[in-house]
């Protein structure tokens, strides 16, 4: 494993402690966790984790304020949501106990209810998550009906005190994948969106030079890039390099064009 393998380890190890102590980590504990990993960061790396756990949701030496991290529509669609919750049924303890129990034997309607009483819990754990580049909104969304699939899988518990943990567990490994994937489709927009920047950039080169706009193929020649390149980046773009133009080729070029 290489050193920054170890990093990515040694950081999903100090969240994973974080989030078991609450949304807290000591700096002693992250010290300690990262010396077991010998790294030895100075102060400037050391803020840049810090940064990093909070939007993760893990405060330094004390929870932080989730809150904090939500933008005023996320905080209106919050006390919207909270508020619809706020209308369902009360139960009292031993009445949501015994729904936990129906809902553990197959109980379709107590299931459901039990998603009616989990549906708060959702709206904190997402909350957690707040500030990592997804919309509250999303984040509930997914969190629900993570709440909508655990409340019909917990006939493998064994006891009614087992059940929050298993539902809170399944909604944010909900979230996690969500912001993941989240993630990983704004890389590949970035990406796209570089190749057609590049492309962009080259053709006003050329363009400026020869005083006119210039077809794919001359772009092609100029700057050594190959034509498929160039129409894939006219493509994603929507045909809108102004410094391009594609009048003699097809909206719908074929893939194989050659290099």
């Amino acid at each position: 494993m290489n050193k920054e393998q170890l990093f990515v380890q040694a950081l999903q190890q100090i969240k994973d402690l974080g989030k078991d102590q609450g949304g807290q980590i000591s700096e002693i504990q992250l010290s300690e966790i990262f010396a077991e990993y010998e790294f030895d960061m100075d102060d400037a790396q050391k803020e840049l984790v810090f940064e990093y756990l909070k939007k993760s949701g893990i405060g330094i030496g004390e929870p932080i304020n989730p809150e904090d991290y939500l933008s005023k529509e996320e905080v209106d669609y919050l006390k919207e949501y909270l508020d619809e919750v706020e209308q369902l049924e009360k139960l009292s303890d031993g009445q949501k106990e015994a729904v936990t129990i129906s809902a553990m034997a197959g109980d379709r309607d107590a299931q459901n209810k039990l998603v009616e009483i989990y549906l708060p819990y959702v709206a904190e754990i997402a909350k957690l998550y707040a500030g990592q580049g997804v919309f509250l909104e999303d984040l509930i969304g997914e969190g629900n009906v993570a709440l909508a699939m655990g409340v019909t899988m917990l006939d493998c518990l064994e006891k009614p005190s087992e059940v929050q943990g298993m539902l809170g567990s399944m909604m944010m490994d909900a979230m996690e994948e969500y912001i993941k994937e989240n993630t990983n489709e704004q890389q590949r927009d970035r990406k796209l969106a570089d190749k057609v920047n590049k492309i962009a950039e080259l053709a006003r080169e050329v363009a400026e030079d020869l005083g006119r706009k210039i077809t794919p193929a001359e772009l092609s020649e100029e700057k050594g890039v190959s034509l498929k390149a160039v129409l894939e980046a006219v493509k994603l773009s929507g045909n809108r390099i102004e410094d391009i133009d594609t009048s003699e080729y097809d909206a719908d070029y074929d893939e194989g064009t050659e290099e």
